[in-house]
C-alpha cells in the first residue's frame, strides 16, 4: 500500500512541531557540612572501645554458610537425600547438584558419592581426597 503524499507531509509537520522539553537544573548535594553547623563532640577513645565491645558481645553468632550446612549434612553416616538438601538450603535441585560437583568435589576435593537406597538417591561424603 502506497502512502499518499499528503500523509507523509502530515507526519513531517507533526515531527517538526514537537520540541523537546527544556532541561531542568539538577540540584547537587554536597557531602561537606555547612559552615554554620558546629562539629559534634566525639566520645573519648576508651568510651568508644567500651561501646564497640558492648556491640560485639550482644551481637548473635554468625550463621553457618549454606555450603558448611551442606557439608555437615552430607558428612553424617546416613547421608542426605535431595529433598533434605533442598529443604535445608532453599535451593532448587540443579543448584544443589552444581554445588556438590563444583564446590565440594572440585574446589574442596571432597569425595561425595551418590548411592541409590530404596529408590532414593542418597548423597554422602565418604572421605577426603588430596586436591
Amino acid at each position: 500500500m502506497k502512502r499518499s503524499p499528503s500523509s507523509s507531509a502530515k507526519i513531517k509537520s507533526v515531527l517538526v512541531k514537537r520540541r523537546p522539553a527544556p532541561a531542568k537544573p539538577v540540584a547537587r548535594k554536597t557531602s561537606k557540612p555547612s559552615a554554620s553547623v558546629a562539629p559534634a563532640k566525639t566520645a573519648s577513645a576508651p568510651a568508644r572501645k567500651r561501646a564497640a565491645a558492648a556491640v560485639k558481645s550482644s551481637a548473635p553468632a554468625p550463621a553457618q554458610s549454606k555450603q558448611s550446612q551442606l557439608i555437615s549434612l552430607l558428612s553424617a553416616a546416613s547421608g542426605a537425600s535431595m529433598a533434605q538438601l533442598t529443604a535445608l538450603t532453599g535451593w532448587k535441585p540443579h543448584t544443589v547438584r552444581g554445588a556438590i560437583s563444583g564446590s565440594l568435589r572440585k574446589r574442596l576435593g571432597l569425595d561425595v558419592r551418590c548411592l541409590v537406597e530404596e529408590g532414593v538417591r542418597i548423597y554422602r561424603i565418604m572421605g577426603t581426597s588430596a586436591p
